[in-house]
Order: C-alpha cells, then structure tokens, then sequence
C-alpha cells in the first residue's frame, strides 16, 4: 500500500511539473507537444487554448480519462448538436417525469392529457418530440411546454 501511495504521489510530482511547464513553452514548442501528445497537428495558435488542451491531456494519460457512460453521452449529445442520427440517442431530459406519469392540464374549458412515453409524449393519440409542441397545438400560441404543464416555476412577472 505504502509503494502505491509513494507512486501516487510521484506521479502527481510529475503532472504537476509538466504542467508548470507548459507555462514556460513558446507557441512552436506547445504545438509540438500537442503533436507528440495528440497525434494530430495542433488545430490553432491559440496559447491558452493549446495550454488547456495539453494539460488535460497531460493528466488524462497519467490518471486515465472519462468514465464510458460520460464518454457515450459526450458523444450523444454531439452527434444530436451536428444532427447525427449515428447513434440511439441515450440523452433525456432530466426534467421529464417518468415515463407513464400522466400530465393533465385544462385550457378553455376542456382537459388535456398527456402520457410520458421513453422518447416524446402522447396527446390524443399523436407522439411528439416536445411537451412546448403540445403546448403550442393547445393554445395556438409559443409556450415553454414545462411551464404550461406545470413542471417548471413561472418567474414572477413572466407570463409564459
């Protein structure tokens, strides 16, 4: 235990000499370390931004990287950024109740039900993507879907 703890302890030396080093480097010798560490040309001249990079990866290679379910939802909410339908999407909005739950909101006079489905909600026999959809076919006017259902708080002073 002692000899993991010395090495622990070594290796947090080390990082945090590499580190500071980087702080001393010219944009030339950045760049060259970001071709050594990263494989790639660097993508720009940018010093702090060659600095960050390098430093995460510094630490990445010496104390390991990213958890695989972080790593997969990086890159699921990237390929949803660029559009990418690549991969199922394992993204939800932390805000939807669970699915099942029933919604229920009267507008003029008549009741609307909404069931939380795994990917969208139902209405009257239609899926949707978005509960503000919903909200919008209701009323005919933009609503934050949370708040016309009820699960976000309106501001005060803030009718939608």
């Amino acid at each position: 235990m002692q000899n993991q703890t010395m090495k622990v302890v070594a290796d947090d030396a080390q990082v945090l000499a590499r580190l500071a080093a980087l702080k001393d480097m010219t944009v030339v010798e950045l760049k060259a370390q970001w071709q050594a560490l990263i494989g790639t040309p660097a993508p720009n001249n940018s010093r702090p931004f060659l600095e960050q990079r390098i430093a995460c990866r510094i630490q990445e290679l010496t104390w390991g990287g990213l958890a695989k379910p972080a790593a997969r939802l990086l890159d699921a909410l990237a390929d949803e950024v660029e559009g990418k339908k690549v991969r199922q999407s394992v993204i939800s909005d932390p805000r939807n109740p669970v699915i099942g739950t029933r919604l229920v909101r009267e507008w003029d006079g008549a009741e609307h039900v909404i069931t939380v489905l795994k990917d969208g909600f139902d209405w009257q026999g239609r899926r949707y993507k978005s509960l503000s959809a919903i909200a919008r076919d209701i009323t005919g006017t933009r609503w934050n879907g949370y708040r016309f259902f009820g699960l976000r708080d309106i501001k005060r002073g803030d009718a939608r």
